[in-house]
């Protein structure tokens, strides 16, 4: 099966982990993956959203979601179980700082 190329994804590497990104953006496939597949998002509601992404970001950024969809859903729920730990730690600390205050 022939590859589809992505002009405008880029894997890159930040201090957040190895995501693919719009190139010269910052944005994670992920992130655009998440905003029309979950949040339910129109490609016009992202655009207005990051303006400085172009209609051909959305649709390569979506693309390259369908193509690698149990890759990128598998990263999603990866961040959204990070984000539960450190709400957790989170409210721990909170806690243990009202009961030092009692």
């Amino acid at each position: 099966m022939k590859k589809t190329k992505h002009p405008f994804i880029k894997n890159n590497s930040s201090k957040r982990g190895k995501f693919p990104t719009i190139a010269d953006s910052g944005i994670r496939v992920l992130d655009i993956a998440i905003e029309y597949q979950y949040k339910g998002y129109t490609i016009d509601q992202i655009i207005d959203y990051h303006p400085h992404l172009k209609l051909e970001h959305i649709h390569d950024a979506l693309s390259f979601y369908y193509e690698n969809q149990e890759q990128i859903d598998r990263q999603i729920r990866e961040q959204l179980l990070y984000v539960e730990q450190i709400k957790k730690e989170l409210s721990k600390g909170k806690s243990k700082k009202v009961a030092e205050h009692a």
